[in-house]
């Protein structure tokens, strides 16, 4: 039997219990420090509270601790990992290789350690990893050798936001403001506007998003990824609203279900119970821009979303009129109605959805609230950047909205009960078992009197009905019934009687300790593999700890973070993504003839583009 996990974002408590409900088999969030998102902290009591309910369904709790640290800060790191397993965290997700030396917690070694490679894999194992969240700019194949190297757990993300360099080696926002990414300061410098020019000076392309990637959408590859070692399917976000939260985790829990009863007794979730009910989640209707599957398959693809750096909703249709003050009244003074053709049939705008289109200079997305919506028709406050010919698109649907605050799953454990009833010198006695999907079983027995039903087949059917409801966290099923001995005799017994004897059940699982799936934790090894030559800044060495284990695996030469990222020349970012090939004049793919130089200007500041074509990545330094 195979495991696997949908393992959620939460930027605080609630969020994580929301995902939970949704579907989530694991979530990660941050405690007050260190966890790589500066506007996503919480207290540890936050924390214990979000464990106490997960624990609940099984479902595991993975704290965030993947900034690289300071010495100074090891101390403070090290309180914190230890107030975290007080609170009940199933395991630490970290960067920094001191970690490890500081918790007895398992180890998950975060994305931002950019594991790309066996050798990358190997060493992470060694140091005592139990999981690899691997680097996104991953192939399936690149997977599958990963997969042959090691014994680690695999991790990979599977939908949301995309960097644009490998994980944890992008030194733009420290160069910019000194800002780390590997400190949980990054300033998003990859969704800026930029202009692209060459050697000479000339402007090719003007004020673009030309390092912005469309966001992840595993969904439909989840069998593809199971397939080759990948048992946690991750969903970036720990900035998004609890609504995104809600849909995304939804979407992917129904599709890890359908996958897993394809393969009945192959694959099984990592937790328990099962979310019913509730919203149909619609991935489209929720902030993104637009959607790629990247380098999954190996092969390139137009990735950019350098038009539209932010969400900008589903396709409406164009905008064939628009009419400014359209009425007679003072108060229509700065409003307009407009008018679109949809290509959709399907189509239904309503009153309050919000509305985005990019402006016709292309600098700009611009947004808009419609008022009341009529068919194809848009009343609202007049916005002058709008225009004939725009495309339009719906980035807020109001009743979608309405439906992820209001109409939400439940979930629930189910359990199963056995009935049986026999009788001794007139007096009936039931024996009652209850089952729960994790395992924990209840037995009761109770005297069921000496009074006949008048109507047998009916007092079985409120014996089934009443088995079959929700008590708790709990949803009953009478799956048997034997009542053979009694020759077509049945007890009588009051509902509230039956409700009473589940409602017994439901508090004895209480009682008892789920029986959750074990996390997989890796034995430590201690020393990692002989690292040959020099450890660059790469490798984001900040304190002394990850120093001395380099150091005892052999290496020469250890520059510390940031020792050399302040100097000319050095390589901010290295990337899968092209800009040659997303513009057309890639020479190996698209046979082009692209500029013997080209560069980044942004607020007066030149980046210079390099191709390494011989890997297929695009480097970019100052």
């Amino acid at each position: 039997m195979k495991d696997l996990e949908l393992l959620a974002p939460a930027r605080n408590a609630d969020i994580g219990i929301a995902a939970i409900d949704c579907g989530a088999d694991a979530v990660y969030i941050a405690g007050p420090e260190f966890g790589a998102r500066k506007a996503a902290g919480n207290s540890i009591e936050d924390i214990r509270r979000l464990c106490e309910y997960a624990h609940r369904f099984g479902v595991r709790i993975f704290l965030t601790l993947n900034t690289i640290l300071y010495d100074n800060e090891l101390e403070p790191a090290r309180k914190l990992l230890k107030e975290a397993e007080e609170a009940g965290v199933d395991a630490i997700i970290a960067q920094d290789p001191a970690v490890w030396k500081m918790t007895s917690l398992p180890v998950h070694a975060s994305t931002q350690c950019a594991i790309r490679t066996p050798e990358a894999a190997r060493f992470y194992e060694a140091l005592g990893s139990s999981r690899l969240v691997l680097e996104r700019q991953l192939s399936l194949e690149q997977i599958r050798e990963i997969r042959k190297a090691t014994a680690c757990e695999l991790e990979f993300f599977v939908h949301g936001a995309l960097c644009v360099c490998y994980s944890g080696q992008c030194y733009m926002s420290e160069r910019i403001d000194r800002r780390s990414a590997n400190r949980g300061e990054c300033i998003q410098a990859c969704r800026s506007l930029y202009d692209l020019v060459d050697g000479s000076g000339k402007v090719l392309v003007k004020d673009k998003a030309l390092l912005s990637l469309k966001d992840y959408n595993l969904r439909s590859r989840l069998e593809d990824l199971a397939d080759e070692g990948i048992c946690s399917f991750k969903i970036e976000g720990r900035l998004k609203s609890i609504s995104y939260v809600r849909n995304v985790v939804r979407a992917y829990s129904i599709a890890l279900d359908i996958l897993v009863a394809k393969y009945p007794g192959y694959y099984r979730r990592t937790s328990f119970g099962r979310s019913g009910g509730g919203f149909t989640p619609d991935l489209d209707k929720t902030f993104n821009r637009t959607y790629t599957k990247l380098f999954i398959d190996g092969s390139r693809g137009r990735w950019s979303s350098m038009d539209a750096p932010k969400s900008m909703g589903e396709d409406v249709g164009t905008v064939v009129s628009i009419n400014r003050a359209p009425g007679r009244l003072a108060e229509d003074a700065g409003r307009m109605e407009v008018c679109i053709k949809s290509e959709n049939p399907s189509l239904f705008l309503r009153n309050g959805d919000g509305f985005s289109f990019i402006s016709k200079d292309h600098n700009e997305i611009v947004g808009f609230r419609g008022d009341v919506c009529r068919g194809i028709r848009i009343a609202c406050r007049n916005v002058p950047e709008l225009y004939v010919g725009a495309r339009l698109y719906r980035n807020l649907d109001s009743a979608f909205g309405k439906e992820l605050e209001t109409n939400l799953p439940v979930r629930l454990i189910p359990v199963s009960v056995e009935i049986s009833i026999t009788s001794r010198e007139g007096s009936f006695h039931m024996k009652i078992a209850a089952l729960s999907q994790d395992g924990r079983v209840v037995r009761l027995e109770r005297d069921a009197g000496r009074v006949l039903a008048v109507n047998p087949s009916r007092m079985k059917e409120v014996f089934i009905s009443q088995f079959g409801k929700v008590t708790g966290s709990y949803s009953f099923s009478l799956d048997a019934l034997h009542a053979e001995s009694l020759g077509g005799r049945m007890p009588f017994l009051l509902v509230s009687a039956i409700n009473g004897i589940r409602r017994e059940c439901a508090t004895a699982l209480d009682g008892m300790p789920l029986k959750a799936i074990p996390l997989y934790s890796a034995a430590r090894q201690g020393r990692v593999p002989a690292t040959e030559g020099q450890v660059t800044y790469k490798s984001n060495v900040a304190n002394t700890v990850t120093e001395s284990i380099y150091r005892e695996s052999g290496a020469e030469g250890i520059e510390r973070a940031f020792e050399i990222t302040h100097r000319k020349g050095v390589e901010l970012m290295r990337t899968k993504y092209c800009i040659r090939y997303e513009l057309g004049m890639c020479p190996i793919h698209q046979k082009g003839t692209p500029p013997e130089r080209l560069y980044l200007l942004n607020n007066g500041k030149r980046y210079s583009l390099g191709f390494d074509c011989a890997n297929c990545e695009m480097t970019l330094t100052d």
